[in-house]
């Protein structure tokens, strides 16, 4: 462990807290204060808080015949419950619990559909219910599986008989006391926001004393003020999250409405931040840029969300607090990580990408990030976190930031970032109708002594991104010939994007009725290598990347130039 810790005070703290945060939930789980978490149980349901997220009542009938097809794996559970059988796959296994699959049930608005709900919860309680242990009692599981149970519990309730809703109801409030006391030892980060959420949409569906309700608000106020940036970005810098986050916190707005409840205002300013946000990192086509954990886009969720978006107009073109930059025009979007890690303890998804940056012209991705295989196995995380699997430069084939790989400590605390940039200044540039940016950063300085910067520049009519790379010193020393100079830019390509020379040979990237670009770079002849897309909608799938190798100590700066040569509109006139 001490190896994976690297010597790190900062993981060291981690692991410790992680300890400890362990030690007290299986105390208060235990026997002797288990008591704390009866009470009186609630006569019934008041309010069932609305589910944005898309439901398809095939999936009913899938889990109707024993197939759950959860978290991007299938199981077959032969006939038993699906809560008795052991299966491997820890993600099945949090979406098994966490019960976001009942919404398939009430897609499907069927008797038999309603029975099978009802058939499963009752499994789970006799199951799970009367013993506090386990992945079925995870924090951030229970958070989940009390917003499923409420949001769908007339689903659950139709036509059932009075000892099934009463234990219905008895569970449901155990497991709201039980989040309550978990709550404020939950780690950093949107899983304990999303157990506050909870336990507001828990005092607004059930009956509940007005200062248990003000006391949700309160808590789940200064939640958000802690983790909703100003510019809306989260503090994790993962755009799934703010995904994620709106799809919970639109529906609990309007469940304080629909109880003539006054929305505390940190929900309503961090909604109206968060909405603009997620427009920010949106790609024409649709999609979120591949940033810090984000996989694969799920096109119709993302229009769920932001038909609730009033602020029509143009995204925003710089996020400063979540340290991004958007330049768009022309049609041309190109979407850039310029911001510092998040702290280590919300880490654990971030990757070492600054100064990476994605491109699309009209509703085709051109230059892309590798992204994550969502449901795809750990094993290919490492990978995918890389400097390498980013457009963007590596220096010495070395990634800009460190992730821990003790099983030990993974087991503990995931596989947060260690050791990146601490720096980042970034300048917007705009001028006369161009768009652009500068800027740096201090991640290899430990290492190597050098800064990387970045700047690209946008033309007013979205023809021509330029870009430079260069790296120096301290105090702007030009970089020494030491052999820990080499510099490897990588420019990922789409799947669905060609690559051709012309024939001057240079390079030509194309797609199927879209426009052409031209690649070009200061002198150096580009070579093509083979990447893998891991974001891909059906998994991971083989792409290519246009790579330049120099060293910094001869070409301290490398210009280098993507020009349109053909819109899909003059291609198709030809």
């Amino acid at each position: 462990m001490a190896n994976a810790a690297g010597g790190s005070p900062r993981l060291w703290g981690l692991v410790a807290r992680e300890l400890w945060r362990r030690t007290r939930r299986r105390l208060r789980a235990g026997p002797v204060y288990r008591w704390r978490f009866t009470g009186r149980t609630p006569e019934r349901v008041l309010i069932a808080p609305p589910d944005l997220r898309l439901a398809d009542p095939q999936i009913a009938i899938e889990i109707y015949y024993g197939r759950f097809p959860l978290s991007g794996h299938l199981v077959e559970t032969g006939g038993q419950s699906p809560f008795q059988i052991e299966v491997a796959n820890r993600g099945w296994q949090k979406s098994l619990h966490g019960f976001r699959w009942l919404r398939h049930m009430r897609a499907a608005g069927t008797e038999l559909a309603s029975a099978n709900a009802r058939a499963l919860v009752s499994d789970w309680i006799a199951i799970h219910g009367g013993r506090i242990a386990g992945l079925a009692w995870d924090p951030a599981v229970t958070a989940r599986r009390i917003i499923a149970w409420l949001q769908h519990s007339s689903v659950v309730l139709q036509g059932a008989e009075f000892p099934f809703y009463r234990a219905f109801l008895k569970s449901l409030a155990i497991q709201i006391r039980y989040l309550r006391s978990m709550a404020p030892e939950m780690p950093d980060g949107s899983e304990r926001l999303r157990a506050r959420i909870a336990l507001a949409f828990a005092n607004l569906s059930l009956p509940a004393p007005a200062s248990a309700l003000r006391n949700a608000t309160r808590n789940l106020s200064e939640e958000l003020e802690q983790q909703i940036l100003p510019d809306g970005g989260h503090v994790s810098r993962n755009p799934s999250v703010v995904m994620e986050l709106l799809a919970d916190l639109l529906p609990l707005r309007q469940t304080y409405a629909n109880q003539a409840e006054s929305p505390p205002p940190a929900l309503l300013g961090a909604i109206d931040r968060m909405l603009p946000a997620l427009r920010f990192f949106r790609h024409q086509d649709g999609s979120l840029a591949r940033f810090n954990g984000m996989g694969v886009t799920i096109h119709d969720r993302i229009a769920a969300i932001l038909r609730h978006d009033d602020t029509v107009g143009a995204p925003l073109l710089h996020a400063p607090h979540s340290g991004y930059e958007r330049l768009s025009t022309g049609g041309v979007t190109v979407i850039a990580d310029t911001g510092a890690p998040p702290a280590a303890e919300l880490s654990e998804d971030a990757h070492a990408g600054c100064l990476s940056f994605e491109m699309s012209s009209g509703r085709q991705l051109y230059v892309v990030n590798s992204g994550v295989d969502t449901f795809g196995a750990d094993d290919f995380r490492p990978l995918a976190r890389a400097t390498a699997a980013h457009s963007t430069a590596t220096l010495n084939d070395t990634s800009s930031a460190r992730f821990t790989h003790s099983s030990s400590v993974n087991d503990l605390i995931g596989r947060p970032l260690v050791g990146g940039p601490k720096e980042v200044p970034c300048e917007r540039t705009d001028q006369d109708g161009k768009q652009g940016f500068v800027a740096s950063h201090d991640g290899y300085l430990g290492r190597f002594g050098l800064y990387h910067e970045r700047e690209m520049l946008l033309s007013q009519d979205g023809n021509q991104l330029d870009g430079a790379d260069r790296f120096f010193g301290a105090k702007g020393v030009l970089p020494r010939n030491n052999g820990r100079d080499v510099v490897t830019l990588r420019f990922h390509l789409h799947p669905d994007v060609s690559l051709l020379r012309d024939e001057s040979g240079r390079l030509i990237l194309t797609a199927p009725g879209m426009d052409s670009w031209r690649f070009m770079a200061n002198g150096v002849q580009p070579t093509i290598e083979e990447s893998i897309f891991f974001a891909g909608l059906s998994g991971p799938r083989r792409s290519r990347q246009i790579v330049i190798s120099f060293k910094a100590s001869e070409v301290p700066e490398m210009r280098w130039r993507m020009l349109r040569i053909g819109t899909a509109a003059q291609q198709a006139r030809r």
